[in-house]
């Protein structure tokens, strides 16, 4: 690779490393959301919701269509986000 080259590739990379920290914050935040949702449910079966799950996906998919984003990216990026917040919802739920 050219000097050239390398230092745009070095300017690229730490402007992703700006908006994954960005990124990092609005987990936190949706993390947050997630553990005042996990109080309102009372049995452990609440936790999957397939048609609030296909609901998202759906509007992820025609969100990204009209943002001109590849929509398998974040139809990917959602399933994961989805099923990562439903094991940690299992994993810390607590019956009442």
């Amino acid at each position: 690779m050219s000097p050239i080259n390398t230092k745009k590739l070095n300017l690229l990379r730490i402007k992703l490393d700006k908006l994954d920290n960005e990124l990092l914050k609005l987990i936190k935040k949706r993390s947050n959301l997630v553990n005042e949702v996990l109080k309102v449910k009372i049995h452990k079966k609440e936790i999957i919701d397939q048609k609030r799950i296909d609901f998202i996906l759906k509007k992820i998919k025609k969100k990204s269509i009209l943002l001109n984003v590849d929509p398998k990216i974040t139809s990917r990026i959602w399933k994961n986000m989805i099923w990562s917040f439903i094991d940690y919802e299992k994993r810390n739920f607590k019956k009442k």
